[in-house]
């Protein structure tokens, strides 16, 4: 039984952004100890970016700049953007990620909730676009010092053998291109892996997946798009699994490698740019993994997953119209 008050407080922007931000918190804290403690200035210098160019852009559009500051919308894009980029990219393409994100995805579309596309995900798209080199130099988790780490960050050398390994997913699509290879002699061959995914990246999905509870149980998101993404990423990987062993790698170390996890919970979940509908989100959330999971295995980057979020985005409208719920008191008609 539901006892009254039954109407309840509309949950303001800056609150929910606030539990956002702190889901967040245990995948930050992981990250930090497990693979690169440089990601807290990497959050430092995209979250100045951030509320900057909201600043400059609403000074030009000559709308009210406190609430937009405060509401905490920006800081949460700028630290989506960091979680997706390698950690010891220079400065300059954090700011410029940050600020295609904010400025292009955002602004141009008409601020807060008019945006079709999801902002860290265009951001990311671009640069792994412009930028493929960079977007490739990955940390050995936990390998390399602080300052080492800074000195990457604010534009030391780049010595690309001593800096930078292959992520799990990389590595174990490599690995199965060489002739004769399968799963489990490339799990054998590489340092990159732990006992279920990426070494380091198996807590970064723990955390994430701490934080994606903290986000249900708060009601912040609904049930419906990680269930219907981590589901369907654990079935198509499955199917392929147990159809040749050798050649695919097990449902398990899809979901603990890469940003699984990091899109179930705060990538797919997007309010703005997602579907609204309860069936619209489980397709929405589940075109998502099924072209995530292709792109990973046959594509030609090892992780998908920031371009089916935009394909999927494009195909939002017509998935929100398509499942509009029936008009009550009318029998399968609907609006």
């Amino acid at each position: 039984m539901i006892h009254s008050p039954y109407i309840r407080k509309p949950a303001s922007v800056q609150s929910v952004m606030l539990a956002v931000l702190l889901a967040l918190l245990p995948g930050v804290t992981a990250y930090v100890m497990q693979v690169a403690s440089v990601v807290v200035v990497n959050l430092l210098i995209a979250t100045v970016t951030a509320l900057a160019a909201e600043a400059l852009i609403l000074t030009l559009r000559k709308r009210p700049i406190a609430p937009a500051l405060s509401d905490l919308s920006a800081v949460v894009t700028a630290w989506l953007v960091v979680l997706c980029f390698p950690p010891i990219l220079p400065w300059w393409v954090t700011v410029l990620g940050v600020l295609i994100a904010i400025v292009a995805v955002k602004h141009l579309y008409g601020g807060l909730g008019q945006n079709p596309f999801n902002p860290a995900m265009v951001a990311y798209c671009a640069m792994i676009v412009a930028f493929p080199s960079l977007m490739s130099q990955w940390p050995p988790a936990g390998q390399i010092d602080f300052q080492t780490q800074l000195d990457l960050v604010l534009g030391g050398a780049r010595q690309l053998d001593a800096i930078t390994g292959a992520t799990a997913l990389d590595a174990m699509r490599t690995g199965l291109r060489t002739s004769g290879a399968s799963v489990e002699s490339v799990l054998q061959q590489s340092g990159t892996f732990g006992a279920v995914g990426g070494r380091g990246w198996e807590w970064l999905a723990l955390g994430y997946f701490a934080g994606g509870l903290f986000l249900l149980a708060r009601r912040i998101i609904t049930w419906h798009m990680p269930v219907a993404f981590i589901a369907t990423l654990a079935v198509v990987s499955g199917i392929f699994w147990l159809a040749e062993p050798a050649r695919f790698a097990p449902p398990l170390f899809h979901l603990a490698s890469g940003g699984a996890m990091l899109a179930a919970f705060f990538i797919v979940t997007d309010p703005v740019s997602g579907a609204t509908t309860p069936r619209g989100k489980l397709i929405f959330a589940a075109g998502i993994a099924v072209i995530a999971y292709l792109i990973r295995v046959f594509g030609a980057f090892p992780e998908g997953i920031a371009f089916a979020v935009l394909l999927m985005n494009l195909c939002v409208p017509l998935i929100d119209m398509k499942t509009q719920p029936v008009v009550f008191g009318h029998r399968g008609s609907r609006p």
